[in-house]
């Protein structure tokens, strides 16, 4: 299966992303997008699969973020892809791309929405929030 991750190893959801997919036996194609950043055209491409918006796209916290004033409303699409090009760390992550579409895995479980498929056993995040149980199903929370 055809996966790729946008991913950054330093972030926990990311790590929890990757290791959902690695869960259901796919080793993705792994991009560091921090020193492989997707160019403008593809970036807009992944955004636009995802179905959102490029301020959505975006990580609003960064300091860069204030710094270059991009939450100017005047500043249009083309600007903020700029923007996440010359500074990857504004591109919020991780983004997954599969065959059966295209997330920005916020929570980490969006993920399986796009594996078509199954986990292979159980699985918690890195702070021990169970997401999969023993028989590989997804854990309904308050349930």
């Amino acid at each position: 299966m055809d996966v790729t991750i946008y991913h950054n190893p330093k972030c926990g959801t990311s790590r929890n992303t990757l290791a959902l997919i690695r869960n259901a036996g796919v080793e993705p194609q792994v991009v560091e997008y921090l020193s492989a950043t997707p160019t403008h055209d593809a970036l807009a491409a992944m955004i636009a699969q995802a179905g959102l918006t490029v301020r959505e796209a975006m990580r609003s916290k960064e300091s860069v973020y204030s710094e270059l004033a991009l939450d100017n409303p005047e500043l249009g699409d083309d600007a903020l892809l700029d923007a996440m090009v010359a500074h990857p760390i504004l591109i919020n992550r991780p983004f997954v791309v599969t065959p059966a579409g295209t997330r920005l895995c916020r929570p980490s479980e969006l993920v399986l929405d796009i594996l078509p498929l199954p986990q292979k056993g159980a699985f918690a995040k890195e702070d021990g929030e169970a997401v999969i149980d023993d028989d590989g199903k997804r854990v309904v929370k308050g349930a």
